[in-house]
């Protein structure tokens, strides 16, 4: 009886040191993890993560998934100040409007880094070039964008001389530049320009190229400051006989760089050539040209200018004007001031008559912005020509610079010469041309 208390009382004794025992490790064990550290690569120790901070981190590092954003064709109307860009298309190195553009569009999460890269990615196309300080008025491209693309984020980072109009939804296969019918450019410039030349002075003058000389006698017309000059309305009708002759489809190679006499892109078809009604701007007269083509080349819009601005002081005659210019016969035909022309008008009445009824599209007349636009192209675009026409007087220049040798049939022995000539000028406005091609 005895033995049998007594081997309890041990077995009892012997479970209450395990006891303690076994909670004196575990204690001992957590505190050990709690203060174990891990030395880092760097030989720094820092407190062994805890699972709250794994778990936090596993999240970071798992990828977040693939979102595909959804893209609709879309037709964007902009207009835009060509002062200070180097043309519409854009061009590595160069200051220009697309460049401008596709940032904007960047930067408003409408295109991803990969589109900026290549813009292509998305099928941008912009519905006409134009050249190194030519203006917009209403300039197309069309693309593909995210569905209801916010024309003002764009407009919030773009230059104040850079406008997004409207921004349309189009259909699939729809293309700025294929898809246009014609478009019509405008033409700004001072009446002065139109005045009758003193040809003998101008022969003399040639003779000496003594320019500012030349613009002394030029500042005078009939006893009167040049900016005082008024055209006639006999010479305004004369002018608008003179832009009739441009009218309708005839061979321009002379009126282009590089482009032979029998080459198929030569022949070009002009809707109308118009002048509007001369007005005031600050005591000085200005007059705007406005043509209609289905398509322009290279510096074809200034040359037809210069050309009508040569034939109406005397300068050309009139019958090698209306004959010898469409001829095979080389014919130079010097370049007018780039100032003054402006994109203003791409027309596409062809898809409006098909699609723009239908429902799911809207017409691309661009009506609804008429406001805008008209303050844009007061504020930014016309008020940029009268400026500098007043201050710098860029016209009379150009006509001081008119030499004998600015119009007529090329002699062959000048062929390589004046080839290299247009070389460089097409050089100059940064390989972005009035060009439709």
């Amino acid at each position: 009886m005895l033995r049998s208390i007594r081997t309890q009382e041990l077995l009892s004794s012997f479970c209450s040191f395990c006891s303690k025992y076994t909670r004196t490790l575990v204690t001992q064990a957590s505190t050990m993890t709690e203060n174990k550290e891990i030395e880092t690569s760097q030989g720094e120790k820092r407190p062994l993560d805890n699972d709250a901070e794994i778990e936090a981190k596993k999240q970071k590092i798992e990828p977040q998934p693939f979102i595909r954003i959804k893209r609709k064709n879309y037709a964007m109307m902009l207009g835009y100040c060509g002062k200070n860009y180097y043309g519409m298309q854009r061009n590595p190195g160069f200051n220009t409007i697309e460049e401008e553009l596709i940032k904007a569009m960047l930067k408003a999460d409408l295109i991803t880094s990969e589109a900026f890269e290549t813009i292509q990615n998305i099928n941008f196309q912009r519905a006409a070039r134009t050249d190194k300080g030519v203006s917009a008025v209403r300039q197309v491209v069309s693309l593909k964008l995210p569905e209801d693309p916010s024309k003002d984020s764009i407009n919030e980072t773009l230059p104040e001389d850079i406008r997004v109009f409207a921004i349309k939804r189009v259909t699939k296969g729809f293309n700025s530049k294929s898809q246009c019918d014609a478009r019509t450019y405008s033409y700004t410039m001072p009446t002065f320009a139109l005045a009758p030349e003193n040809l003998e002075l101008f022969q003399e003058m040639s003779e000496y190229n003594d320019v500012e000389k030349r613009m002394e006698q030029l500042s005078t017309i009939d006893g009167k400051p040049f900016h005082e000059y008024r055209l006639p309305q006999e010479r305004k009708e004369k002018l608008t006989e003179l832009l009739k002759v441009l009218e309708g489809t005839h061979n321009f190679h002379n009126f282009t760089s590089k482009v032979l006499p029998l080459d198929p892109r030569a022949k070009r078809y002009i809707m109308s050539f118009i002048a509007e009604e001369p007005f005031l701007v600050n005591n000085m007269e200005f007059i705007t040209l406005k043509v209609k083509g289905q398509s322009f080349m290279l510096h074809q819009i200034r040359k037809m200018v210069a050309m009508v601005i040569g034939v109406i002081r005397n300068i050309v005659p009139r019958e090698e004007f209306e004959k010898t210019v469409f001829e095979q016969a080389k014919y130079d035909i010097t370049i007018a001031p780039s100032l003054g022309l402006m994109l203003n008008i791409v027309h596409y009445d062809y898809y409006n008559k098909r699609y723009g009824s239908d429902g799911m599209h809207d017409t691309l007349d661009w009506a609804e912005c008429d406001q805008e636009i008209a303050e844009f192209e007061k504020n930014f675009i016309l008020k940029h020509v009268f400026d500098t026409e007043l201050k710098e007087k860029p016209m009379l220049e150009w006509l001081a610079n008119l030499q004998v040798g600015a119009y007529g049939v090329r002699d062959e022995s000048r062929d390589q010469k004046d080839d290299a000539k247009e070389d460089k000028d097409a050089k100059d406005d940064a390989k972005s041309s009035v060009s439709d091609e």
